[in-house]
């Protein structure tokens, strides 16, 4: 886990697809974490129902660029777009500390 890199992003479902946008994240973080690629997680806003924060370990900057080029992940990432807007995007975050 030394090699992790955290991404993560806020995601609003646009009106209607939330459940898509749902089983498709769903769907995506079981690709992701059956080829090694990440380990996913998804949070709810309490305060706004609409609002998600995605959370995604990469296992490496090896493994994410093996995943950038994965055309089954592409297939996943197309669909976003569709399914929900994304408000802010962190690409790589550096852990200060942990206690």
């Amino acid at each position: 886990m030394a090699d992790e890199i955290l991404s993560v992003a806020a995601i609003e479902a646009l009106p209607g697809r939330e459940d898509e946008l749902l089983s498709t994240l769903r769907e995506l973080y079981t690709l992701m974490h059956t080829k090694g690629y990440a380990r996913d997680s998804l949070h709810r806003d309490t305060a706004r129902h609409d609002r998600l924060l995605h959370l995604r370990y990469w296992r490496s900057a090896q493994m994410r660029s093996e995943a950038q080029a994965d055309p089954d992940v592409h297939r996943y990432w197309l669909k976003l777009p569709d399914l929900c807007i994304v408000t802010v995007l962190y690409e790589t975050l550096e852990k200060v500390f942990e206690n």
